[in-house]
């Protein structure tokens, strides 16, 4: 029996905002909020594959109503969560969040301030994470990734016009007596106190079929190390099958173990061990050019 180093599960594919660099905002599935009774088949499917769950894929899962049950369910079954948000929902949630003995680690997507008309100020909205990163932290120990765009790729450019404001909010907000900016000359990755790390990474644009193949020489961990399974329990090889292009199986009607000894499973996991994409999706993937 495979073991992955995680399971993305995507507790819900709605989102309170429409960022420019994520696939949502023009995706094709229906929107879905996971149930209990879902969500419990799932965490039964998938217990004895891994000992770390991902609220992530697409959406916004401080969105579903029952996110600290599913917290509080994983705790039961033995597995630590970790997840993924825009962080601009984190007031309504953080008490759930602080109780929440299966939560290892959050990362919040700083770029997406960016990306989206907000109401309230960039000031606001980094002081209201850090906020709660003290609150949590004086509690129990987890991980805080701030997870930012400051690099352009050659055929992509990112919204990132605010970073330097960014950072230097990030400075106050945290009273470092640092400068990210001279930094983030040396490292992509700056820890700024203990468990909480700063994240740059270039954008990507996400694969899709209507792409240009870029290549049929890759690798991807898809299969080898993760999974993801969607809002409905399609499983998917990977968390940026975000449309749900290489569909697997569904675990509602196909119990997981027999998913992954598909014939299709089997052959894009062969294939990447041979350096072979053998989905045409995988061939238009240009996060796999990182590996």
């Amino acid at each position: 029996m495979p073991r992955f180093k995680k399971i993305y599960i995507e507790i819900t594919n709605r989102c309170n905002l429409k960022c420019d660099f994520c696939p949502s905002a023009t995706l094709g599935r229906k929107g879905r909020v996971m149930t209990e009774s879902d969500f419990i088949h799932i965490l039964n499917e998938v217990k004895p594959y891994t000992n770390y769950l991902y609220f992530h894929l697409l959406g916004e899962p401080f969105l579903n109503p029952r996110i600290g049950r599913f917290l509080e369910l994983s705790h039961e079954a033995g597995m630590q969560v970790n997840l993924t948000t825009n962080g601009t929902l984190i007031k309504k949630v953080e008490d759930i969040l602080i109780q929440a003995p299966a939560l290892r680690q959050i990362n919040f997507s700083i770029h997406s301030f960016e990306a989206n008309e907000q109401n309230g100020t960039l000031e606001d909205y980094l002081l209201s994470i850090a906020d709660f990163i003290d609150r949590i932290q004086a509690v129990k120990p987890i991980y805080c990734n701030l997870r930012l765009w400051n690099m352009d790729a050659e055929e992509l450019k990112a919204k990132n016009s605010l970073n330097q404001e960014i950072l230097t909010l990030i400075e106050k907000s945290f009273k470092l007596d640092v400068n990210l900016s001279e930094k983030l000359q040396e490292t992509h990755n700056i820890k700024i106190k203990d468990r909480v790390f700063i994240n740059m990474a270039e954008k990507f644009e996400w694969p899709t079929l209507e792409r240009d193949v870029i290549s049929e020489k890759m690798f991807c961990y898809g299969l080898r190390d993760h999974i993801a399974i969607q809002a409905d329990g399609t499983v998917v090889p990977c968390c940026l099958d975000s449309e749900g292009k290489i569909p697997l199986g569904n675990v509602h009607e196909t119990p997981l173990n027999e998913v992954l000894e598909s014939e299709r499973a089997k052959n894009m996991y062969d294939g990447f061990s041979r350096r072979c994409a053998v989905e045409e999706l995988c061939k238009r993937c240009g996060y796999a050019k990182r590996y």
